[in-house]
């Protein structure tokens, strides 16, 4: 009689501690803000700051987003660095139906769509690269909720400063009407607050 070897079944981290070591010090430098937690295949959890790209914040910025970046939940799969983690917005969260419609860039799970073909994540990409194309969905989002934008731009905002000039010009407007964009946050529900 043969004798079966069983494997245990071990997180990506420990199959690949150099990758973990690297995203460790490039989150902690980056997005020091994120909380790794190691349930499942592990994540970051967090709110990102508002404007992480490489270029100097629009005026106007601060108000359009109600002076808070996107609150995320970063799950990885067990297959990273070969796929890259999956990126949920929990605050705003967009609703069921952005969920459904292209223009949003959310896939329907509720993930952020951020890539145009599943072949463009490279697995020597720094993950810090698609955390800032989520703080940079935020602001678009933003854009689109104000009514500013009728479906975001292909390629976002990263490396694209033609949207600069509106997310000023929008958020001054808001700012003089004292108007925010009409966003879905995170908030208790009626029946927890009857609770409570």
């Amino acid at each position: 009689m043969i004798d079966k070897v069983e494997f245990a079944a071990i997180p990506w981290w420990e199959a690949e501690p150099s990758r973990f070591a690297r995203d460790q010090r490039e989150i902690a430098a980056s997005f020091p803000e994120l909380t790794w937690h190691a349930v499942g295949a592990g994540g970051w959890s967090g709110r990102l700051s508002l404007w992480p790209l490489g270029r100097p914040e629009p005026t106007g910025l601060v108000f359009l987003l109600g002076g808070r970046g996107l609150q995320v939940e970063i799950t990885y799969r067990q297959a990273y660095p070969m796929v890259p983690p999956r990126i949920f917005p929990v605050d705003p969260r967009p609703e069921p139906v952005e969920c459904t419609q292209h223009q949003w860039h959310v896939n329907g799970d509720g993930s952020l769509c951020q890539f145009q073909t599943d072949t463009a994540w490279d697995p020597r990409d720094s993950v810090c690269d698609i955390i800032i194309k989520a703080a940079a969905w935020r602001v678009e989002y933003a854009l689109m909720k104000a009514g500013a934008l009728e479906q975001m731009t292909l390629h976002g905002i990263v490396s694209d400063s033609s949207l600069d000039d509106l997310i000023t010009s929008t958020g001054q407007q808001l700012e003089s009407t004292n108007a925010h964009p009409k966003e879905t946050e995170s908030v208790p529900s009626a029946d927890a607050e009857e609770e409570g």
